[in-house]
């Protein structure tokens, strides 16, 4: 029987996502077949998978820690937040609609055969599943129908390891808690712990792991040091975003308004970890800089929305003013569609029907449609013939005649993008350009900067090897492996 462990939390960004990716790595390296799987995710950073649907970003991480393709199965329902109390609902990699918070606990029910369905499916194909939880169990009010933690776990037999973040303060409390307020047959599932995040000397927090054992009757699987180099691997939740550090002067400068509904934000990432650029991130509030190199418009999942914040803001002001400067600007996807000089949803595709004027920086009109593009793509792009590689997640079709100038041309010939004609203003659907060093390179260069030269994929490798080294150092990684090695036949009616 296929083995399978699943990492639960005291809350929501903790490190269960990290870990489940850096133990998808001690496995697979130990010649396993590991397959990582989060029944349920909310967050705007999608990935492509390879069989052509959408799944989280941090999925797709422990896909790549674990060196297979990332899956439908590996998270098949992943909720994109629209509004405060609203998502796009996503099974198996493609939308079935969207719910209202409240409208979606009715919906978690029919969800778990879909759960089950994938996660049977990964089962057939590996030696152990490691299965990442969501938010907390100590949510109790929305235990019933739960298909993210305890419901999953009951439902399969799979047992449970709780993760709590030290950093953030009140570790016992949020595991001593956690017990106190499950009901008993859903606290035994879980059968041990982990702190996180620990800084400083170990041995003063001996005692600390003991009596968490002692409180919860639970096994210590280790206590685990902060790894500063985690900050290299793409973040899933916009609130992990670091704030700007103070580099003015020292480099190119890129600034990127801080969307409501930013989506894929990790395009930014390759930028981030180049030393020669500053990414400032624009709070809201904020003025865009004026001395910016590059104001870099993101990805959005409501675009409309997000251009309305950007107007009430005074960013649309601010980025005219640095166009009229002779700044360059770049628009990527959503943020593509904001630099138009008109979107129209017709069919309240993202919210409402509606139609509204743009940036007009670019001469193009957008008009959302049903159809999502899901796909991989490569080529090169049109201004210098430099390769990149990438993919397209988006709703909308786009043209008109900056179209006329795209900024890249696939491989099978089509066209993506548009540029303006004093070749200052740029945009497209693709993401992950600055992902492929070449590509990255050549846009510092627009800017005048110059790439530090360092492969960014093979920096992504490198840190999930160490952190993978660092686990075996710090947790009881055979142990780990053991309990998984116990988990009973699985039973849908004791998920409620």
């Amino acid at each position: 029987m296929t083995r399978a462990l699943m990492i639960q939390g005291t809350g929501s960004d903790v490190g269960k996502s990290l870990i489940v990716a850096g133990l998808a790595r001690v496995f697979t390296r130990r010649g396993l077949r590991v397959r990582p799987f989060k029944p349920q995710n909310m967050s705007n950073n999608a990935a492509v998978t390879a069989d052509g649907g959408e799944i989280g970003r941090a999925q797709a991480l422990q896909a790549r820690a674990a060196r297979v393709p990332p899956s439908v199965h590996m998270n098949p329902v992943l909720l994109k937040p629209q509004s405060d109390v609203g998502a796009q609902v996503i099974v198996q990699g493609r939308m079935v609609g969207t719910a209202k918070a409240r409208e979606y606990q009715s919906w978690k029910p029919r969800l778990l055969a879909s759960v089950i369905e994938s996660f049977e499916h990964l089962e057939g194909e590996a030696d152990i599943v490691l299965v990442e939880g969501a938010g907390s169990p100590a949510e109790i009010n929305l235990r019933r129908g739960d298909i993210a933690n305890m419901g999953f776990a009951r439902a399969t037999g799979t047992p449970v390891v709780l993760v709590g973040d030290i950093d953030r303060g009140g570790v016992i409390a949020s595991l001593v808690g956690t017990r106190a307020v499950l009901e008993p047959d859903d606290a035994a599932m879980i059968r041990g712990f982990i702190v996180n995040r620990f800084r400083g000397d170990p041995t003063l927090f001996a005692d600390g792991m003991a009596m968490i054992a002692t409180a919860t009757g639970w096994t210590p699987f280790g206590l685990v040091p902060h790894f500063h180099a985690a900050g290299r691997l793409p973040a899933e939740d916009a609130m992990a975003l670091a704030p700007p550090i103070a580099r003015i002067g020292q480099g190119a400068v890129v600034a990127v308004p801080m969307l409501p509904h930013i989506a894929n934000f990790d395009d930014l990432d390759p930028l981030r970890q180049e030393p020669r650029v500053e990414v400032v991130w624009v709070r809201p509030g904020e003025p865009i800089p004026a001395g910016a190199d590059l104001v870099l418009l993101p990805g959005s999942k409501t675009t409309i929305d997000d251009f309305l914040f950007v107007q009430a803001q005074g960013w649309d002001i601010d980025i005219r003013a640095h166009v009229r400067r002779g700044g360059r600007v770049l628009g990527l996807c959503g943020g593509f569609q904001m630099l138009g000089s008109r979107i129209a949803d017709p069919d309240g595709i993202e919210g409402e029907p509606r139609t509204i004027a743009g940036l007009g920086l670019l001469d193009i009109e957008t008009v959302m449609t049903a159809a999502k593009r899901l796909v991989a793509v490569t080529g090169t792009s049109e201004p210098d013939g430099v390769p990149f590689s990438g993919y397209e997640m988006h709703v909308g079709d786009t043209d008109g005649p900056d179209a006329a100038r795209p900024l890249l041309r696939f491989a099978d010939g089509r066209a993506d993008g548009a540029v303006s004609a004093d070749g200052r203003v740029f945009g497209t659907y693709v993401h992950g350009l600055f992902s492929d060093d070449a590509q990255r390179a050549a846009w510092l260069t627009r800017i005048g900067a110059v790439s530090a030269g360092a492969s960014y994929e093979a920096g992504i490798e490198t840190v999930l090897d160490a952190f993978a080294d660092h686990l075996e150092t710090h947790l009881d990684c055979d142990g780990l492996l053991a309990l998984a090695s116990v988990r009973p036949v699985a039973d849908p009616g004791r998920s409620s």
